[in-house]
């Protein structure tokens, strides 16, 4: 019997090397001495030299802190000459407990501790973590595809539009701005010079009166233009976009930031237009491009099969996406120009060189400021109204009775009140 079983286990020993194990390993799993181990291993290396066999690849060193020569997708290293045997991970006979604790999504630490309690692990922390490593790379995430309601979002951004070059060979760059709604994929697309936030609001106007009505949720980039201060959970939205979205009830919900694919419906919709209604055109003028976009609109994007929802552009949205819009105001968007000021010691903004009081509680403060061509309104940090002036020329003031301390009211103005 302890001759058979003596056997057996040069036979394991032979067969455990001939994988590339390394001979602790091999000693540590057969409960034997390492030397026992080593001297089988020159025993069988002698044996092929004579017989003129190849000699057993060498195995490859396993890292600091890990019992296994290497992972199960990397080939242990071969001397000159003999061919490369891919080594085992220890972690492999574990594969389809491992990726059940990824899909609850467990971390590796939590992994290695349920494999040691669960099923007698006998292997170093670092080889699970390199063995989930491997299984992240080798089995990615699909992107989720997101289709939405009718009159539920509509998808925003720039992209680079056709050159103007006007009379005199002058060139001037423009950028076209286009609003998908993502249920029909109808657009509208309109081209600017600067990527301002006048421009923007102005363009996505034009493009609810264009649709007929206003979706629920726009869903930009984090382009300066709409966004001060970019963060997917608590974005810093410019004010005068704020009172745009409260004026047409809609709301707006940039993406996360360098996170392109949360929009993609436009992002194909930018290179769109690009390739087929500006590419290789030139035009003298911005009013000449923004007609050539309205009519190729209306005749060639609105009149397509599109590629996912295999239906006419139009044919949705009359159907479907027309009347779930909301309905659009009164009147369009005041036009407004807006600005924070310092309040100067004598409690007054300036605007046009024009000054304009405000209560003196809110002295060497400073406050946002829009104004027209008929009224200036001073707003605090929460966009609320703290004051109204009529609009003044240039070097006259405007002071609002209740906006002059009680202390600074003399003896004389009081009797001459109170009379």
């Amino acid at each position: 019997m302890a001759n058979q079983l003596e056997v057996a286990k040069v036979l394991s020993i032979k067969t455990l090397h001939a994988q590339g194990w390394s001979q602790r390993r091999i000693a540590r799993e057969l409960g034997i001495n390492r030397e026992t181990v080593a001297r089988q291993v020159r025993a069988l290396a002698e044996s092929n030299e004579t017989s003129g066999d190849s000699p057993a690849p060498k195995p490859a060193k396993a890292p600091p802190g890990s019992d296994q020569t290497d992972d199960d997708s990397k080939p242990a290293k071969a001397p000159t000459g003999s061919v490369a045997v891919k080594s085992r991970s220890i972690c492999a006979p574990f594969r389809e407990a491992i990726e059940a604790k990824l899909q609850q999504g467990l971390s590796a630490q939590r992994i290695f501790q349920d494999l040691v309690q669960e099923h007698g692990f006998p292997g170093k922390y670092h080889s699970i973590r390199r063995f989930v490593a491997k299984l992240k790379a080798s089995t990615p995430l699909p992107f989720r595809r997101i289709e939405v309601a009718p009159g539920e979002e509509a998808q925003i951004d720039f992209g680079t539009g056709a050159p103007i070059i006007d009379g005199e060979g002058r060139r001037r760059r423009t950028h076209v701005l286009r609003v998908v709604l993502s249920h029909s994929r109808k657009a509208y697309s309109e081209s600017v010079y600067r990527q301002t936030t006048d421009n923007f609001l102005h363009c996505l106007e034009n493009a609810f009166w264009h649709f007929g009505g206003v979706p629920k949720t726009l869903v930009p980039d984090n382009l300066k233009a709409a966004v001060l201060k970019a963060d997917w959970y608590d974005p810093d939205l410019n004010p005068k976009l704020r009172s745009f979205c409260e004026h047409y009830g809609t709301v707006l919900l940039p993406t996360k930031p360098r996170t392109p694919r949360h929009k993609g419906k436009v992002e194909r919709g930018v290179d769109y237009v690009q390739e087929n209604a500006l590419k290789s055109r030139k035009f003298g003028s911005l009013r000449e491009q923004n007609d050539h976009l309205l009519h190729w609109e209306t005749t060639v994007a609105d009149t397509r099969i599109h590629g996912t929802t295999r239906r006419q552009v139009c044919k949705v949205f009359q159907e479907n996406e027309r009347p779930a819009l909301a309905t659009l105001p009164l009147e369009r968007f005041p036009r407004f120009q807006e600005g924070q000021r310092i309040v100067s010691r004598d409690g007054h903004v300036a605007i046009d060189k024009a000054y304009y009081s405000v209560p003196p509680e809110h002295l060497r403060r400073t406050l946002w400021v829009r104004w027209d061509s008929r009224l200036v309104r001073v707003l605090n940090d929460r966009m609320e109204v703290i004051c109204t002036h009529v609009i003044q020329p240039m070097g006259k003031f405007s002071t609002l009775p209740e906006h002059i301390a009680s202390e600074k009211i003399s003896p004389v103005e009081r009797a001459r009140n109170g009379c």
